[in-house]
């Protein structure tokens, strides 16, 4: 089964590159917790304010829902 996780984070001005290395790290947790396996895509996309300054990302993970291993 396919799913989508939505992930965002706000850009700030001259910040941008740790801001996208925390939203790197988010999606990273997200596939190692959930153990996929296979991820179909990957995109961003920006959010802008009234002036057309960027200040927000949004990343979209569609990935393929595993069969969920049993515990003993």
């Amino acid at each position: 089964m396919i799913k989508v996780k939505t992930f965002t984070n706000e850009l700030k001005i001259f910040h941008a590159i740790n801001e996208l290395n925390q939203l790197d790290q988010k999606v990273n947790d997200f596939i190692k917790e959930n153990r996929i396996k296979k991820v179909v895509s990957v995109s961003d996309s920006c959010t802008t304010d009234n002036s057309g300054a960027s200040i927000g990302l949004i990343r979209v993970l569609a990935y393929e829902e595993g069969l969920k291993q049993k515990r003993k």
